[in-house]
């Protein structure tokens, strides 16, 4: 028996139920994140034989390392260099992978499955982003709510995480109860419809083109989802703001500020921040306004934007790269998950705004206590991208495109974007889109698609309104039926770009 893990989930759990949100997300986290990432530094260099033996191989004493400043000079910890160097124990404190309860799995970009350990403890503590949204955006402290977790089940990292979080929910006092049906529709749209009317809201969990494929053919099958206010939850992807439009009207949405949240989360080390009513005014503000966005993010697509902890997970940007430090199954510190984006103070954030006119405060009348936490922006992967005459070109670019007035309805949203050669070595962007079920291609939707997405284009990249020449900016549309094998297989996690 492991007297120290029993202990450890005691304290974990006794905490967890005795602390209110607001003594947990302070504004004076952000003064008090240097010591505490300091002192997760010294943890792990005292306790972990990977990153002991990572930090000898780079002739550092780790009692030198006393300030942000030394902090900063460590070496990065990448998948490359250190999560695949050391074994799973290895990277455990003190050296015992049995100090974790579960390991789930993730696929990555690469398709090879990683195993990521965590305990309890690891849980709780993520429950807090959690826990953010269904307080502050979703008023689930006063609501009965039928949680639905529509995230893939098994080992795969999303769906049992998220079904163990809304349960301590549940735990805390929370009028929340949990069904996970997964990522089987049927089974989805049998629990709404026999358990939602029990409660006064239901909120969804799952990936975003997962759930949009659930509201449509949902809708398709007479699910009236008006009838149980709904509320969704999403995580993997970036999405554009008339995407959440979208699919928030298709559920009979009535503030889309919220009634919907995007989770920041890796399979390395949980959540690490979250979309709140604020980030999401503001995103929103920022979608219609797309000189200012760029000004603020220095790229013409717009990234996900969430508020974060720095107590939890503490972020620094290095050649536009973020990297993170965070306490959790596998403690890490410096790593760089190879995401592009920045952080943004919340003074600085709202100073910005305030230039161009803009008091998101006043927009959200305050419902609910605005968290006065800092900013982090994601575009995603670098290498997600494709590059036509100079300019980079963005898959949000296009999916903004494909989410036009009458557009939206024959297509699912997915797509696959390349630059090609013709006969003559002549390149064009080649754009093959996935058109919904039930719908048949015709020359007129081509070219009315093909329209949509250059028009995108030209206005929210200024790259390729600039350096592509007028002849070469008509994107070549192909239209494919529901699940094409070459470019929407079934079940595969799907890629926006090839090469």
């Amino acid at each position: 028996m492991q007297e120290s893990q029993r202990q450890r989930s005691l304290q974990a759990l006794e905490k967890f139920l005795a602390t209110p949100l607001a003594s947990l997300l302070q504004k004076d986290n952000a003064k008090n994140a240097e010591s505490a990432t300091l002192a997760l530094f010294h943890s792990v260099a005292a306790t972990v034989p990977a990153y002991q033996r990572f930090l000898n191989t780079q002739n550092i004493n780790p009692e030198t390392i006393q300030s942000l400043a030394d902090f900063s000079q460590l070496p990065q910890v990448t998948k490359e260099n250190y999560l695949k160097v050391y074994s799973l124990a290895q990277l455990c404190k003190n050296g015992k992978i049995e100090s974790c309860d579960l390991i789930a799995a993730s696929s990555g970009s690469t398709g090879k499955p990683t195993f990521w350990p965590r305990f309890f403890s690891d849980e709780l503590a993520i429950t807090t982003r959690f826990e953010q949204i269904f307080h502050d955006s979703f008023f689930a402290d006063t609501r009965r709510t039928l949680a639905v977790v529509c995230f893939t089940l098994g080992t795969w990292v999303g769906g049992l995480f998220t079904t163990n979080c809304c349960r301590y929910l549940a735990s805390k006092g929370y009028p929340i109860t949990v069904i996970a049906p997964g990522n089987n529709k049927e089974e989805i749209f049998r629990v709404v419809q026999e358990l939602g009317g029990a409660f006064e809201q239901v909120v969804l969990l799952g990936y975003p083109p997962f759930i949009k494929d659930v509201v449509d053919t949902g809708m398709a099958r007479g699910v009236e989802w008006q009838k149980f206010n709904i509320k969704m939850v999403f995580a993997g992807e970036v999405f554009s703001e008339e995407w959440r439009s979208l699919v928030g009207e298709r559920v009979r949405s009535t503030n889309f500020c919220y009634d919907s949240a995007a989770l920041y989360g890796t399979a390395d080390a949980g959540v690490l921040g979250n979309e709140t009513p604020l980030s999401i005014c503001i995103r929103r503000w920022l979608a219609n306004h797309p000189e200012a966005a760029k000004s603020l993010f220095g790229e013409s697509r717009l990234p996900t934007l969430v508020q974060y902890d720095p107590l939890s997970r503490f972020f620094e940007v290095e050649n536009g790269n973020l990297l993170f430090s965070g306490d959790n199954g596998i403690p890490l510190i410096r790593y760089n998950i190879l995401d592009t984006g920045g952080i943004i103070p919340y003074e600085e954030m709202l100073r910005f705004l305030g230039e161009y006119g803009f008091d998101p405060l006043t927009a959200l009348a305050e419902e609910r206590p605005i968290r006065e936490l800092p900013f982090v922006y994601v575009f995603g992967r670098s290498n997600f991208t494709v590059s036509y005459f100079g300019a980079n070109i963005y898959p949000e670019n296009v999916t903004v495109g494909l989410e036009q007035p009458v557009i939206k309805e024959w297509v699912t949203g997915k797509f696959v974007l390349q630059v090609k050669e013709d006969a003559d070595r002549n390149k064009y962007l080649s754009i093959v889109v996935e058109l919904a079920p039930g719908i048949t291609a015709d020359e007129q939707m081509k070219v009315a698609i093909a329209n949509s997405i250059l028009s995108q284009l030209q206005r929210l990249n200024s790259e390729f309104a600039n350096y592509v020449p007028q002849a070469y900016q008509m994107p070549q549309v192909t239209l494919t039926p529901t699940g094409d094998p070459e470019y929407f297989p079934i079940g595969v996690k799907h890629r926006y770009t090839r090469k």
